[in-house]
């Protein structure tokens, strides 16, 4: 089984698709759309998904963003260190900097589609089937 293949939560996070269905956009447009960053749609043009399940529901993606923060913080630090011994303190908090801001839109829109997924399940190809019959 493909780990990032269609049908696993990682697809849909990583290609940003409808959470259910795997086929609809989730975002109204890319991460780096500044103007309409972390636009969410409505509902799924494919299944017909409600995105947001209450008001205020996408607060706690903020949990998420910090995690993806933090892990960022991390890597770059340990790398740094293990592998760049002799670079200077201030370059190092510098980059570290750099690439926070340079990954925050992505980030942030990374954060609430994780956040979605921990609420609603892909559906199965079997389970798409038995809908449409009904």
């Amino acid at each position: 089984m493909n780990i990032l293949g269609k049908g696993t939560k990682l697809y849909s996070i990583f290609k940003m698709k409808c959470p259910q269905c795997q086929e609809g956009d989730f975002f109204v447009s890319k991460p780096y759309d500044l103007k309409r960053a972390g636009d969410v749609h409505k509902k799924c043009a494919q299944c017909g998904l409600k995105y947001s399940k209450e008001p205020g529901f996408y607060y706690g993606a903020m949990y998420v963003s910090y995690g993806l923060g933090v892990a960022l913080f991390v890597t770059l630090w340990v790398s740094f260190n293990l592998f760049f011994v002799d670079f200077n303190i201030w370059a190092q908090i510098a980059v570290i900097c750099f690439a926070s801001i340079v990954l925050a839109p992505y980030f942030y829109a990374l954060s609430k589609i994780i956040w979605a997924h921990l609420f609603i399940s892909v559906q199965k190809e079997s389970d798409q089937n038995t809908d449409n019959l009904n």
